[in-house]
């Protein structure tokens, strides 16, 4: 009786391996071309696969906590769009390599340990959402129409399935983050995580909060943002600036007066040249680009290509073709346009992805971090059908707040893009008292931005001379802000 018992037992380890220990070998990224070293943490990547006939495949690449991964938080990385990969936070932003472009024509870009990787302090799951995205895919292409509502509801599931694959992540703090359209992303999947908690639905997440910068979130406040920001940032006359106000009597996003009409438009071309994601990077104009990287650019997708020999993608960081809101906030109700199909009508204005195409689409990359082929190319935004059906996402953050989950958005103070005048009007739009007044933020014992803090654990947070994608242009100062956030200290 007790050798049967002792069978039994040693079966029941081996299935408990098998089903636990066995499918994360399989995800385990072992070396990554252009690397070469050891991983400061392991990483992790594949696919969850959501049911139906046929089923959908997300794709997830995790990365581990360097710091300590039994305690550390795990948090959800979501770049925006919609209808953009995740991996451009990866490459770009705070994943743990650095990216410098290849030596040699044709070569794969080499990585180089990041200092300031997100990774240091939390595990950071890089999804492509919603399918069709990035390495996400499903051989049924009639998937790849989208909305809000079904994508939080998407993500919601690929979240229980990604704990049941990581159960010993289950009890880690977690949360969500990201930019851009990710404004609305964000606020739906976390309203969708918290019925899921309070409806007992298992695994049981250990969700505490959110985080989203330069995001997003309600048509009026985006909308009115730019004529403002432009001004106080000396873009426009204080003539122009008296004669909209007046005209438009605080209206810029759509007024039917013909005459506010016409000074919104001349406002529009005195900008038409800076870079919107950053007005203070250079914007490179059709005709002036120079490719210091490569160049053949038959690896480029056709977008790239319908943009003329004579445009050549940049160096590594001189990019953003496809930048997670495609033009200009607000996001009206309804169907989106995006990139590919903004295109037709518009000049993408100073823009390139270039190192994330090259290597990620290199078919030792791909075998390295388990992407199937049926996902097809990758390129960093594509052509969805997305209709934005969530509405505005203030009622989203005061229910999420008022519930006791913290919060923190941030903003570069100097995207034009989502400026970051709309968000702090609508951050003070939610009513909360004032806790820790507008004071300066400090990294490397410089002032890195502004801080407000409000009851609710509901805090607004700038970061000088930072642009859309924060991380990009300010990475010691997001890693900084990010690491005291998720530890609860003074920012």
């Amino acid at each position: 009786m007790a050798m049967l018992n002792l069978m039994l037992f040693l079966m029941s380890i081996s299935v408990f391996m098998a089903l636990h220990f066995y499918p994360l070998e399989a995800a385990l990224v072992r070396s990554l071309p252009g690397f070469k070293g050891t991983f400061p943490s392991k990483h992790y990547s594949g696919y969850v696969t959501l049911e139906g006939n046929p089923p959908k495949n997300l794709f997830y690449y995790f990365v581990v906590s360097e710091k300590n991964p039994v305690r550390d938080p795990v948090v959800l990385w979501l770049n925006g769009g919609p209808g953009c990969s995740s991996f451009d936070g990866f490459v770009y932003e705070h994943g743990p390599f650095n990216f410098e472009a290849a030596k040699q024509r044709g070569g794969l870009p080499v990585l180089h340990l990041n200092p300031y990787s997100w990774s240091k302090v939390a595990g950071i799951i890089y999804l492509d959402s919603p399918i069709g995205v990035g390495f996400s895919y499903s051989v049924n292409t009639s998937y790849y129409v989208n909305g809000d509502l079904q994508t939080a509801a998407e993500t919601h599931l690929f979240l229980l399935k990604w704990f049941e694959k990581f159960p010993e992540f289950i009890a880690n703090p977690f949360y969500i983050a990201g930019e851009s359209y990710a404004g609305i992303y964000i606020p739906t999947v976390a309203s969708d995580v918290v019925k899921g908690i309070k409806a007992g639905v298992k695994p049981i997440i250990n969700f505490k909060g959110y985080m989203v910068g330069n995001g997003v979130c309600d048509s009026d406040y985006d909308g009115n943002s730019l004529v403002p920001f432009a001004h106080g940032m000396g873009l426009i006359s204080d003539h122009m600036f008296k004669e909209a106000e007046v005209l438009c009597k605080g209206n810029y996003r759509n007024s039917i007066n013909v005459d506010c009409q016409k000074i919104l438009t001349k406002i529009d071309r005195v900008l038409d040249d800076l870079n919107r994601y950053d007005i203070l990077e250079p914007c490179f104009h059709s005709g002036e680009l120079k490719d210091v990287a490569n160049g053949n650019m038959s690896f480029l997708p056709e977008s790239f290509k319908q943009l003329g020999s004579t445009e050549r993608p940049l160096a590594v960081r001189k990019r953003m073709f496809g930048r997670a809101w495609p033009f200009r906030a607000p996001v009206e109700d309804g169907i989106i346009p995006l990139w590919p199909q903004l295109m037709r009508k518009v000049t993408v204005p100073c823009l390139d992805d270039v190192q994330a195409t090259i290597w990620l689409n290199n078919d030792a990359v791909r075998k390295a971090i388990h992407a199937n082929p049926e996902s097809g190319n990758w390129s960093l935004c594509v052509d969805l059908r997305y209709t934005h059906d969530a509405g505005s996402m203030l009622s989203y953050h005061k229910n999420l707040s008022s519930s006791g989950y913290r919060v923190l958005i941030y903003s570069g103070d100097h995207d034009m893009c989502v400026p970051f005048t709309g968000t702090q009007a609508w951050t003070q739009s939610l009513g909360y008292q004032i806790v820790d007044e507008w004071r300066p933020w400090r990294s490397n014992g410089q002032v890195a931005g502004f801080i407000q803090e409000y009851a609710n654990n509901f805090t607004f947070l700038t970061v000088k001379g930072a642009g859309h994608t924060v991380p990009e242009y300010k990475p010691r100062e997001s890693f900084d802000f990010f690491s005291r956030w998720l530890n609860g200290q003074r920012i």
